[in-house]
C-alpha cells in the first residue's frame, strides 16, 4: 500500500505532516493508497478520530482525495506538485514556445511610471489605515469596466488574477464544494481548486467558450461556482461570443446561488469585445489583470463584483496582507494615464502571428485553435510522440497534459517569442509531427 514509508505521529497535525513529508519527498507517489483510518489508528496507537482529522486536513490542503469505500489516496497531482513546476528541459539551441509569457517587446518601459509612482508616494506616503485602493486607480478601472458593460460594483485590488480567484472562491466555498472549470483550462486554476480542498468538475470548451450542455451537467452535479475565461483563454485561445454568453446566461439563470467568476486576463491584448456572465446569479466577480499587457511583475489585478463578495474579499485581505502596494497601484495609474500600451497594436501583433500559424497549419491539413490571445492549441493523437518529435526538429512545445482533466491530448504553442518569418517553419514541423485530429471541441 505505502511500500516502505511509515506514517508517524500522535496528533492529527503530526500525522498530516508525516503524510505531506512523504508526498513532498516522493516516497508517497501520486495514487498511493493510504491505510484505512482504523487500521492506521491501531498502528499508531491513537483514536480513529485523530486519523480522521488528519485525513480531513490533508483533503482540505489538496494532498489526498477520498472516494467512499475505495479509501483515501494521494492525489494524482498533489497541491505540493503544481503543473508548471514540472516543465521539461529545453535543450540549448531549441526554439522554446512553451512559456505562456507575453512578448517583452510589446511591454511598456516602467522607468517613467515607477518614477511617477515615487513622486506620488513622496506627496502622500502610504501608512496603516489608509484606503487599500488608490482612488484614482479605482476610478479609472471602474470607467473601463463600465465601458465594457460590466455590472456596477465596487473595486478591489489583488496581487494578480490567481490571487483574486483564490480570494473569491475562499469567500464563498468550503472544502468539498465543487467548482465548474474549463477543460482544457489554465493549469494554475486546475491546481488551485484542489489546493483549496475543492472538487473540479470539468466543462468542455470550444472556440466560443464553455459549452452550454457541459455547463448544465456540471451545475446539475452540484457545482457551487463556475470559472470562465472571457477571452484569450489559456490554452485554447477561446473567447466567449455574444451568442454563447446569452446561452450561458440562460443556463445560469436557473442556478441563482452559483458563484460566477469571469477572468479577463486578456484585457489589453485582444481586440474582441468582452461578453461577461457576471450579474446573472446572486454572487459574481470579474477579475482583470495587468500582467499580459503591462508585465507579469506588476502583480496587480482589479476585481469587481456583488457587494457581499467584495466585502468578504476586502475583509479577509485586511486580515492578511492588508493591501496591494500603493506604489504598484500608482505605477499602474501612471501607465494608464500615459497610454503606455497601444492595445490595438498589441492585439494586432499577437493576432498576425497566431492567425498566421493557424492558417499555415490548416494549409497542411492540421486543425488548430487560437481565436484570441497569444496561444495556439493543436489536438493530437499522442502528446508524448508529438512533443518528442518536435524537440528533435528543434521546437519545444507544451504538452497538453498541463492543461487537461478529461479533454483529449493536444499541444500548446505560445506565439509571443516568434517572429512572423518563423511561422512557416513551425507549421511545417508541427504538420510533420501531428496526425490531424478532427473536431471543433477540445475533448
Amino acid at each position: 500500500m505505502l511500500g516502505d514509508y511509515l506514517i508517524s505521529g500522535r496528533r492529527a497535525s503530526e500525522i498530516a505532516a508525516s503524510v505531506e513529508a512523504g508526498v513532498g519527498s516522493g516516497a508517497l507517489a501520486p495514487g498511493a493508497l493510504l491505510p484505512p483510518m482504523r487500521e492506521l489508528a491501531g498502528v499508531l496507537g491513537v483514536n480513529p478520530n485523530t486519523v480522521a482529522a488528519a485525513y480531513r486536513t490533508l483533503r482540505e490542503r489538496g494532498v489526498i482525495e477520498t472516494d467512499g469505500r475505495r479509501g483515501s489516496r494521494v492525489r494524482s497531482r498533489p497541491a505540493t506538485a503544481p503543473r508548471d513546476a514540472r516543465g521539461m528541459s529545453v535543450p540549448a539551441g531549441t526554439r522554446d514556445v512553451t512559456s505562456g509569457n507575453p512578448d517583452v517587446r510589446l511591454l511598456p518601459a516602467l522607468d517613467a511610471a515607477l518614477a511617477g509612482a515615487a513622486r506620488r508616494y513622496a506627496q502622500e506616503p502610504t501608512l496603516y489605515g489608509m484606503d487599500p485602493v488608490v482612488p484614482e486607480l479605482a476610478r479609472l478601472a471602474r470607467a473601463g469596466l463600465d465601458a465594457d458593460g460590466v455590472p456596477a460594483g465596487a473595486v478591489a485590488v489583488t496581487s494578480g488574477a490567481l490571487d483574486g480567484i483564490e480570494r473569491v472562491l475562499a469567500a464563498h466555498l468550503r472544502p468539498g464544494d465543487a467548482v465548474a472549470v474549463e477543460d482544457p483550462g489554465w493549469g494554475s486554476v486546475l491546481d488551485l481548486v484542489p489546493g483549496l480542498g475543492l472538487r473540479v468538475l470539468p466543462v468542455a470548451v470550444d472556440d466560443d467558450g464553455p459549452v452550454p450542455g457541459s455547463v448544465a451537467r456540471a451545475l446539475a452535479e452540484g457545482a457551487r461556482a463556475m470559472l470562465v475565461t472571457a477571452r484569450a483563454q489559456n490554452p485554447t485561445g477561446a473567447a466567449v461570443s455574444a451568442e454563447r454568453a446569452q446561452e450561458l446566461r440562460a443556463v445560469l439563470s436557473g442556478h441563482p446561488e452559483v458563484l460566477v467568476i469571469d477572468d479577463d486576463h486578456g484585457h489589453g491584448i485582444v481586440d474582441l469585445p468582452l461578453n461577461v456572465l457576471g450579474g446573472v446569479t446572486r454572487h459574481w466577480a470579474l477579475i482583470r489583470s495587468t500582467a499580459k499587457a503591462y508585465g507579469p511583475d506588476l502583480r496587480l489585478a482589479v476585481l469587481t463584483g456583488d457587494d457581499v463578495t467584495l466585502d468578504r474579499v476586502r475583509g479577509r485581505q485586511r486580515l492578511g496582507p492588508g493591501w496591494v502596494s500603493r506604489l504598484l497601484q500608482y505605477a499602474v495609474v501612471e501607465l494608464w494615464n500615459a497610454g503606455a500600451v497601444d492595445h490595438a497594436a498589441v492585439a494586432r501583433s499577437y493576432g498576425e502571428r497566431r492567425d498566421g500559424l493557424v492558417a499555415a497549419l490548416a494549409e497542411r491539413g492540421v486543425r488548430a485553435h487560437g481565436r484570441s490571445g497569444m496561444n495556439v492549441w493543436v489536438p493530437v493523437a499522442d502528446e508524448t510522440a508529438v512533443v518528442t518529435s518536435l524537440l528533435g526538429a528543434g521546437w519545444a512545445v507544451a504538452p497538453g497534459a498541463r492543461f487537461r482533466v478529461e479533454s483529449g491530448p493536444a499541444v500548446r504553442m505560445t506565439m509571443s517569442g516568434l517572429s512572423l518569418s518563423e511561422v512557416p517553419g513551425l507549421a511545417a514541423a508541427v504538420a510533420a509531427a501531428v496526425r490531424p485530429a478532427a473536431g471543433g471541441r477540445f475533448d
